[in-house]
């Protein structure tokens, strides 16, 4: 389906953003945007969980959102989640809330696809993107680092340090002395040095920062005449002069500077220190700065999507080449499982052409933990999918995708303690009965099949006399359907006598 309007919502850990673009040819032209500093990071305790206060911040802020979104389509919005919620311990719960609030689901994206999605919003941005350009995104709560040539990332890396988190740690009470910037500053350069190497080997034509802390920098230092020779952006002797005054007011709120925000005060501290520790690793003396950022990349991506340039798609194929993948094998088995899932499926909204997405992925990749062990091998599929950096997913993707690969063979108890809705279910039943009726892996073809729901689970019609001629088959099958009868869901096998062979 295509879209003339699109949004994109990005749950930073120092501000909530939403994006609203109206989409031309391939060409995205922002239309309206929001933006409030809820400072999710903040609220993050010692024991890793979100306080009452930034959870109630959040809803707040997502319900105005909501608003604003009214009326879109569930396929034109994408919502993304970033470093605080990865790591909070009760993002589930406070998630569960949040989507109520916005009206849509949120993904928590890795930190990797966080970078990747970042690069894309950039170089959408650049005047000449076919040059390489080492991208620096200094968030609340994680520092996204690509290095990256036109629209393609060369190197990606997410370091969990940010804004929010280092000024709280360092600078508490907003209180800057030169013992805690050097101490911020040495900590930054410690996380940067274990990729400095790698991205040195790859190089840069420019740098470039992008989001909020550059953004803040930027304006400082250009507004107070502050960069060498008035250059524009962020420069090394400008990063200087700063710390410089930072350190003489002692306070951040002593601070008197033209473009300094008040919502930027309390996190400027922290965002200096590791600003300064990027310009000292990698050796920069100068960083230009870009409007394009995460929120800008989702809707690009999104964008893609519907123009049939999914990056999902390139993340499986790249996986199944990877892993070694029988692709005659995975094509038979996807081919079945797509045919059933339409007989229980037949409609084409939105959500059954995910489904039938999530249903194919599934039949690529569920043999992709036979590179680590045929033994169990469904098992090392499911992890790899589960905790694989993979590019266009996101972590709920992923674990929907490891929960069907795990649940295509072997018993079903341990898949029935997830509590999976009943899209799912019937997505494992047409992988399990795919895989099964593709065992003896040849192109033998199959009888027609004819799979129903009812209402206390499915049947499926299969031609008798194809079932007598194929015993080992037929005795997989009555296995299969006592298997599911252990979970109270019946799968009843009918033998149609009258159905004629294909």
């Amino acid at each position: 389906m295509q879209y003339e309007l699109i949004a994109a919502v990005d749950l930073g850990s120092n501000s909530f953003r939403l994006q609203v673009g109206r989409i031309v040819g391939d060409q995205i032209y922002p239309l309206d945007s929001l933006k409030e500093s809820v400072r999710l990071a903040a609220g993050l305790t010692a024991r890793r969980s979100l306080d009452g206060a930034s959870q109630l911040r959040a809803l707040e802020t997502l319900g105005r959102f909501g608003e604003r979104l009214r009326g879109f389509l569930p396929g034109a919005v994408r919502a993304v989640a970033t470093n605080t919620l990865r790591v909070a311990k009760n993002a589930a719960q406070f998630l569960t809330q949040a989507e109520a609030a916005l009206g849509f689901p949120i993904e928590v994206i890795a930190g990797r696809e966080e970078a990747r999605l970042i690069y894309l919003g950039v170089a959408h941005t650049l005047s000449n993107p076919r040059t390489q350009q080492l991208v620096v995104d200094i968030g609340g709560g994680s520092t996204e680092f690509i290095v990256g040539r036109n629209f393609a990332s060369l190197q990606l890396e997410s370091l969990y340090m940010g804004c929010v988190s280092h000024s709280l740690k360092y600078f508490p009470g907003g209180l800057v002395g030169k013992h805690a910037f050097k101490e911020a500053e040495l900590a930054a350069r410690k996380e940067i040095q274990t990729i400095v190497t790698a991205y040195r080997e790859t190089g840069w034509d420019e740098a470039v920062g992008s989001s909020g802390t550059a953004k803040a920098i930027v304006d400082l230092l250009e507004l107070n005449g502050l960069n060498d020779a008035a250059a524009p952006g962020i420069t090394l002797g400008g990063i200087e002069r700063l710390k410089s005054l930072l350190l003489r007011a002692g306070e951040v709120g002593n601070l008197r500077l033209d473009g300094l925000r008040a919502d930027r005060m309390p996190v400027l501290p922290g965002g200096l220190s590791i600003l300064s520790a990027v310009f000292k690793e990698f050796g920069l003396e100068r960083m230009t700065f870009s409007e394009g950022a995460l929120r800008l990349g989702v809707l690009y991506d999104l964008l893609g999507r519907y123009h049939h340039d999914d990056q999902r798609e390139a993340t499986v194929s790249q996986f199944m080449q990877r892993y070694a993948v029988d692709r005659r094998q995975a094509a038979r088995v996807s081919q079945t499982a797509l045919a059933l899932l339409q007989q229980l499926s037949p409609e084409t909204d939105a959500q059954e052409m995910t489904d039938a997405l999530f249903l194919l992925w599934a039949a690529r990749l569920h043999e992709i933990g036979i590179s680590v062990a045929h033994s169990s091998y469904h098992k090392h599929s499911a992890y790899i999918l589960a905790n694989a950096d993979m590019p266009g997913f996101s972590k709920r993707d992923q674990g929907r995708l490891s929960r069907i690969v795990l649940a295509h063979r072997g018993k079903l108890e341990r898949i029935q303690a997830m509590a999976l809705e009943t899209r799912d279910w019937r997505l494992i039943l047409c992988m399990r009965l795919a895989a099964l009726l593709h065992r003896a892996r040849d192109d033998t073809p199959l009888p027609s099949l004819d799979l129903a729901a009812t209402e206390h689970g499915f049947h499926l019609t299969v031609d008798d006399a194809w079932l007598s001629a194929s015993p080992l088959t037929a005795t997989a099958l009555e296995e299969e359907a006592r298997l599911w009868a252990g979970l109270s869901m019946e799968l009843r096998i009918r033998r149609d006598k009258q159905k004629a062979k294909p």
